[in-house]
């Protein structure tokens, strides 16, 4: 007996593993040999593809098409019609399975509506990209990016707010009264006392 849910219209291959209380909607496919954790939300029309690996609590937002290759760890957020790459030179008439480039998105990063993850580029824990970003390259943990090409804005707390650093590199989050120090271009989450 399965302990997901998969609307009618969903198609999910054989050999699948898919994590408890996750949710499918419907005309998406989930094909053969990729592993999906728990509690994931697969929106409409989502296509993930052979090998792929969705960590738990992964949203996925309408018309996102997951390619081999493609990585996501626990808590990843991808918005609507974001788009994966996984080829760095495609052409319909030339083979190109072996050369599938792999993209990991980090535990909490968030993809904005729209976006292109131009493959063999990770996305960083918590980072956020911004709606309508083209990454062309690693973007950092905790990192703000956007535009085409996108670039780096800023920072984010793991609620996703921004942070603002004063002069000796810390910063706390006001929602959430976290605490993080920026040294050398790095963000480190501090405990609270």
């Amino acid at each position: 007996m399965k302990d997901f849910f998969a609307h009618e219209t969903a198609v999910i291959d054989t050999d699948c593993t898919i994590g408890k209380d996750t949710k499918i909607w419907h005309f998406s496919h989930i094909m053969s040999n990729c592993v999906i954790g728990k509690g994931c939300n697969i929106g409409q029309n989502v296509v993930v593809s052979p090998k792929v690996v969705l960590g738990s609590n992964v949203k996925v937002q309408n018309n996102v098409s997951i390619y081999t290759g493609v990585i996501c760890e626990d808590d990843v957020f991808l918005g609507p019609s974001m788009v994966f790459t996984n080829v760095i030179n495609p052409r319909s008439a030339i083979k190109r399975k072996d050369e599938y480039k792999t993209t990991v998105v980090k535990k909490g990063a968030s993809i904005g509506a729209n976006a292109t993850i131009v493959c063999g580029n990770n996305i960083g824990k918590y980072a956020f990209v911004g709606a309508g970003a083209v990454v062309t390259k690693e973007v950092l943990p905790y990192a703000l990016v956007v535009g085409n090409p996108s670039k780096q804005i800023g920072w984010v707390s793991e609620y996703g707010h921004r942070l603002i650093f004063d002069d000796n590199g810390f910063a706390v989050c006001k929602e959430s009264n976290q605490k993080y120090q920026l040294k050398n271009n790095i963000v480190i989450q501090l405990k609270n006392d």
